[in-house]
């Protein structure tokens, strides 16, 4: 017989699936293709192992990786928000919340309520673990736009301002990071891929 929170897992493991079709606003570093959530969560897991010595104080690096990847899922159901949108918040929204109760509630539910507080916790951006996720993906579009003459900061009303208003969350507790950030946003403006208003 087989077990039923095993059917349940395998289901999870089949929904999120679509995240591999879930476009986002950025492209893949040097190149014209648009990178997919799922490649995007990976990419973000990767670095948070590679990167974790730069936290200014120690992290779980283990619920980083959960949280990178568990961030967006939600974009199943609500889609990828740009993060320059002006129209509609990049912060959490209803709508991320019903995609995160109907997703993660596939899953058993001692497992449903774990991804549901990770993903909670990742939002709320309030621990070290979650201020290191959320500086992770900060730093990939930014690497990402810099590496493409612009890339997205060339969409209308993208700024120097906006970009330093959103990527400013990486020096709360990752000053290495932030510094080498911050060189790539004023060199960026230097070389004229990121416009000051």
């Amino acid at each position: 017989m087989i077990p039923e929170d095993l059917i349940k897992q395998i289901a999870f493991i089949k929904e999120i699936d679509k995240l591999k079709y879930i476009e986002r606003q950025t492209r893949l570093l040097n190149s014209n293709r648009r990178e997919n959530d799922a490649e995007h969560s990976w990419h973000l897991a990767m670095m948070a192992i590679v990167l974790q010595q730069h936290a200014n104080e120690e992290v779980d690096v283990l619920k980083v990786v959960k949280m990178v990847l568990i961030h967006d899922i939600v974009e199943i159901d609500a889609g990828d928000t740009f993060i320059y949108d002006s129209l509609k918040s990049h912060d959490n929204t209803e709508e991320e919340r019903l995609a995160a109760k109907r997703i993660f509630g596939i899953l058993p539910k001692e497992q449903a309520e774990e991804f549901t507080a990770i993903w909670e916790e990742f939002e709320l951006g309030e621990s070290m673990e979650a201020k290191f996720a959320r500086t992770m993906d900060r730093l990939e579009p930014l690497l990402q736009n810099y590496s493409n003459n612009g890339g997205t900061w060339n969409m209308p009303g993208v700024t120097y301002e906006k970009v330093y208003a959103k990527k400013s969350v990486m020096k709360y507790g990752f000053s290495s990071i932030w510094d080498y950030a911050e060189g790539l946003i004023q060199d960026a403006v230097e070389k004229g891929i990121l416009k000051k208003s």
